[in-house]
């Protein structure tokens, strides 16, 4: 297939590039695409070089599948025009999430859904996708009430400039650029993206709606916490799961290990329960310390890892684009 990455100097659309060659998806003619700036750059893809070319060139070749991430901006100014020249456009960022003609899709949650008639479909939020991974089984079977997460976010989910912000504080040097109001490095910042009138921000907002989307309930009750810490390996998730009917750990654990995506290491005695730097450059969404919550019933506490670059982003998208393969829906 023909098939364009839009933002393939960026973090995820690197990784897009790499998951591209891993899954061994079925490219005939690669198309990196970035700002005017990056034209003419090269980017390797299967052992060879390619030029990096405009969006506007992009579009003129004509490429059956684009992969965003690009940022909204781009998206909103670029993904309909591909998407009216014939090309499925599988966008990563915010643009088109929460609008109510486009489908918010986690292949193993609801791919579903998905249509040939769909031309632009969102890749959703990354700490979203790892934790609906998550409850969509238990959710199927004993139905979610509540639930209460509290994120614990690479800063690798804001870009390379945070990384770089990082880096350079804990080398003691002035960061080229601060992608934070604040030091990252032996810090947190509970604050990702921009705040809202409720006292929320963006990301957390992200969070519940696109849960309810995703899930197809608009009954699920979901409040976040969102938090950046100093860590590049994937994003942490501390999730309260409040039932409709009756829950047992053991239940959750045996229902988790046969979930396609999940992995569950939940050892407390032997420290094993998931970390960020165990999840790094996986695909799987990792699930631990699964316990009852002592202060209510029929409900239940879990740790919750994943990449957010992976999972969280580029192989979901990858997921996306191989289930219209599969299903002949482009």
């Amino acid at each position: 297939m023909k098939v364009a990455i839009v933002g393939a100097t960026g973090l995820v659309g690197q990784k897009m590039i790499r998951i591209l060659e891993e899954r061994n998806f079925p490219v005939k003619d690669f198309i990196p695409v970035a700002s005017e700036k990056s034209v003419g750059r090269e980017v390797r893809f299967k052992g060879r070089g390619y030029k990096i070319v405009s969006p506007l060139t992009a579009l003129s070749m004509k490429p059956q599948i684009a992969l965003f991430s690009a940022g909204s901006s781009v998206s909103f100014e670029w993904a309909q025009k591909f998407a009216d020249a014939g090309c499925t456009v599988i966008d990563n960022s915010s643009a088109f999430r929460m609008d109510k003609d486009k489908k918010l899709v986690v292949p193993e949650v609801n791919a579903s859904v998905l249509k040939k008639s769909d031309k632009i479909i969102a890749n959703p939020n990354c700490s979203t996708i790892q934790m609906v991974m998550a409850l969509q089984p238990l959710h199927k079977k004993y139905k979610i009430k509540r639930v209460v997460v509290s994120t614990y976010q690479s800063v690798t989910g804001t870009g390379m400039k945070a990384v770089e912000q990082m880096m350079s504080e804990r080398k003691g040097i002035k960061a080229p650029v601060m992608a934070y109001p604040h030091p990252i490095d032996l810090n947190i910042i509970p604050h990702i993206d921009v705040f809202q009138e409720n006292g929320y921000t963006k990301e957390e907002m992200k969070m519940v709606n696109e849960t309810k989307k995703i899930m197809g309930d608009d009954k699920i009750k979901v409040t976040a916490t969102c938090v950046r810490i100093p860590t590049v390996g994937g994003h942490s998730e501390s999730v309260n799961i409040q039932f409709e009917n009756d829950i047992t750990t053991d239940e959750v654990r045996k229902l988790l290990n046969n979930t396609k995506g999940i992995t569950v290491v939940d050892e407390p005695r032997n420290n094993k329960y998931p970390m960020p730097i165990d999840a790094h450059d996986k695909d799987a969404v990792f699930v631990g310390r699964i316990r009852k919550d002592e202060s209510q019933g029929k409900t239940i506490n879990m740790w919750i890892v994943a990449d957010n670059l992976r999972k969280g982003a580029a192989t979901n998208a990858v997921q996306i684009a191989e289930y219209l393969r599969e299903k002949k829906l482009i």
